[in-house]
């Protein structure tokens, strides 16, 4: 199986003028080895988030978030889809969360001074699961608590038309640091083609993250990510997409918050309405009837240049009704 190596995987942007690290076919499913988002800085409590200690921290923005790739998908061209199949992803055997000054909405808090007059960082265990893998394993929050080890891919994207944009705060219709939870095994990503190959990033691996990522980090990790890419000939989706077994959903980033919402449910509707048969009418009143359609904030963390990211959803049985 082809791989990309962990040690090949610091790149800090999506940037068009790279030379691929992998060149694959269509539907051949292969490896990238990832750094977790501190580029391994993080391994035990005493590692706190000061930045005149972290690596890269002395270049604005800071060289955090690093990525895999690119990878050049055979016969990928301007004004294709990108169709990504997330095959698995077998998280390291502990993540990180670190909090402190000026970190997160809380980072310059004073009714708890813990939370934003000193620096924490948390060291959560991961251990196996039935397979013998973290695939299925278990994340110990502390001696008392602990839930199922959920990992996605954080940042995600293909290289941007014209432009480059950094790992740490990039995102657009091309993809980039948006911490959807959605990102993950079994469910198949869509994204629109600008150059010859694709050219495909990934990396920021979570090992579990509650809804917005409120502190600006969530249980980070490293990992390796088996994943299949095939392409779209001649179509070009209008954003990032995410199509679950039973239920489709549209993305946006945008601040403020509301506007994220109202622009994902709007290319949800262009989406029924473009594929599935709907009239405008129909899918306006979907959204606004249907008690199984959703609103998921992914991320709405106050970071840099990031838009706060929201995803509009609805099961695929009212779709192909």
């Amino acid at each position: 199986m082809k791989r990309i190596s962990r040690e090949q995987a610091r790149k800090y942007a999506f940037d068009w003028r790279d030379e691929p690290l992998l060149r694959v076919a269509a539907g051949e499913v292969f490896e990238m080895q990832t750094w977790d988002a501190s580029t391994g800085y993080f391994k035990t409590p005493g590692d706190l988030a000061v930045p005149g200690k972290r690596p890269g921290f002395d270049r604005t923005p800071p060289q955090a978030n690093p990525i895999a790739g690119p990878v050049y998908v055979e016969g990928a061209k301007r004004g294709d889809t990108l169709v990504v199949d997330i095959e698995s992803i077998e998280v390291a055997d502990y993540s990180w969360v670190a909090i402190g000054p000026n970190r997160g909405p809380l980072g310059n808090n004073s009714r708890w001074p813990d939370l934003s007059g000193t620096y924490t960082t948390k060291i959560f265990k991961h251990t196996p699961g039935p397979s013998g893998t973290t695939r299925d394993g278990t994340l110990h929050f502390s001696d008392r608590i602990q839930w199922p080890i959920t990992p996605f891919i954080g940042t995600i994207g293909v290289a941007p038309d014209r432009e480059v944009c950094t790992s740490i705060d990039g995102q657009g219709e091309w993809g980039g640091n948006l911490d959807i939870r959605d990102v993950a095994p079994g469910n198949r990503i869509y994204l629109p083609v600008h150059h010859e190959g694709a050219l495909f990033y990934l990396g920021d691996v979570h090992a579990s993250q509650g809804d917005t990522e409120f502190t600006g980090t969530a249980a980070e990790t490293c990992a390796d990510v088996k994943v299949k890419l095939s392409v779209i000939s001649g179509k070009k989706v209008p954003w990032m997409r995410i199509e679950k077994p039973s239920s489709l959903v549209a993305l946006a980033a945008d601040r403020p918050l509301e506007v994220a919402v109202e622009t994902a449910t709007v290319r949800l509707m262009e989406w029924l309405t473009a594929e599935y048969g709907f009239t405008p009418v129909d899918a306006y009143c979907l959204v606004s009837t249907c008690p199984d359609f959703r609103i998921g904030v992914y991320q709405m963390c106050k970071i840099g240049k990031l838009s706060y990211v929201a995803g509009a959803e609805v099961p695929k049985r009212y779709a192909i009704a």
